[in-house]
C-alpha cells in the first residue's frame, strides 16, 4: 500500500527503521535485513503481539486504541510532535469529495502590515509558496518573490543552496514542519503535485522524506552567506495569520547593534529592484 493508502502503517515502519537495538536496550543479534528494529522486537517492547503490529503495519486494522499508539510510539522514541502526527493518522476525518482547493491569498490587512515592516518579510502558504513578499525579502534573496516556492527552491536552485551554507539543515526543517502541516490530507493534488516534483528531481529529497521527522513551526536561527554583504546571522520568525488558515508571515530580524543589522541596512539603501505582491 502507498503513503496515501496506508498512512498509519508507512509512518511505523519508517520511524522503526530509524530506532536501533541499542536505542532501544536490547541485544543486536542475528542478521538484520532491514535498518532499525523488527518489528516482533516492537511489538515485544511495546507490549502487544506481533501478529496484532503487523496488521497495523500493513494496513489491517486501522483503528488501534490511544493506549496502544502511545506504547509504540515509547518504544519508537517520538517526540511531542511525532506522537501528536501519529495519532492524527487514525483520526476520524469525514471524506467528501475533493474540490479544487481554493487559491491562496494574502488578506488586505496582513499585505498592510507586511509593507510597513523595516525587516525582509514575506507571506507564504501551506506549501510554502510566496503569495507576497517586501523589498527587502527581495534584496536578500530574489527568489523570495511571488509565485516561488521555498521547498523548491531549496532543493533544485544552487543559487539559493549557496545562500544559505546550512541549506540541507534547513530543507529538513522544511519538510519535517510540511509533514506536520499537511496531516492526514495526503490527497491534496499541490501537495501530491510537489513532493512528485521533489521526489523525481532530488535524492536528498526522496531521502528525507522517507524518514517521515515531524515538526512544529518555530522561530530559528539563519545563517546567510549574501553575495552583495557577505556573511549575516538573522532569525527568522513564522507568525500565523489569523482568518487565513495555513497561511504565515515570516520575519527575518537581527539581533540590535548587531552586524546584520548594518548589513540590512545596506541592503535596504541599495538600488535593487522591489520585489512585492502585485
Amino acid at each position: 500500500m502507498s503513503e496515501t493508502t496506508n498512512a498509519l502503517g508507512t509512518y511505523l515502519r519508517a520511524r522503526r527503521e530509524l530506532v536501533t537495538p541499542q536505542q532501544a536496550g536490547i541485544p543486536d543479534v542475528g542478521v538484520r535485513r532491514v535498518p532499525g528494529l523488527r518489528r516482533e522486537e516492537v511489538a515485544m517492547l511495546a507490549g502487544i503481539s506481533a501478529d496484532y503490529y503487523l496488521r497495523l503495519e500493513r494496513g489491517r486494522d486501522r483503528h488501534p486504541s490511544v493506549q496502544v499508539l502511545e506504547s509504540i510510539a515509547r518504544v519508537l522514541r517520538l517526540d511531542d510532535d511525532h506522537v501528536a502526527y501519529l495519532l492524527s493518522l487514525v483520526a476520524e476525518v469525514p471524506r467528501r469529495r475533493r474540490r479544487r482547493a481554493p487559491k491562496e491569498t494574502a488578506p488586505p490587512g496582513a499585505l498592510k502590515l507586511l509593507h510597513s515592516l523595516v525587516q525582509p518579510a514575506f507571506i507564504e502558504g501551506r506549501y510554502f509558496d510566496i503569495l507576497a513578499s517586501n523589498a527587502l525579502a527581495g534584496a536578500l534573496s530574489p527568489r523570495l518573490a511571488v509565485g516561488g516556492n521555498q521547498l523548491r527552491d531549496m532543493f533544485l536552485d544552487a543559487a539559493e543552496q549557496a545562500l544559505y551554507p546550512d541549506w540541507e539543515d534547513y530543507a529538513e526543517c522544511f519538510i519535517a514542519n510540511l509533514r506536520q502541516a499537511v496531516g492526514n490530507d495526503v490527497d491534496d493534488p499541490r501537495f501530491i503535485d510537489l513532493v512528485g516534483e521533489l521526489s523525481l528531481a532530488s535524492p536528498l529529497f526522496r531521502r528525507l522524506w522517507a524518514r517521515h521527522e515531524v515538526r512544529g513551526q518555530r522561530g530559528t536561527l539563519m545563517r546567510l552567506d549574501h553575495p552583495q554583504v557577505g556573511k549575516l546571522t538573522l532569525n527568522r520568525e513564522r507568525l500565523s495569520i489569523g482568518g487565513a488558515e495555513g497561511l504565515m508571515l515570516v520575519v527575518f530580524h537581527p539581533d540590535a547593534g548587531s552586524s546584520a543589522a548594518d548589513k540590512l541596512d545596506l541592503l535596504a539603501s541599495a538600488d535593487l529592484p522591489a520585489r512585492t505582491s502585485p
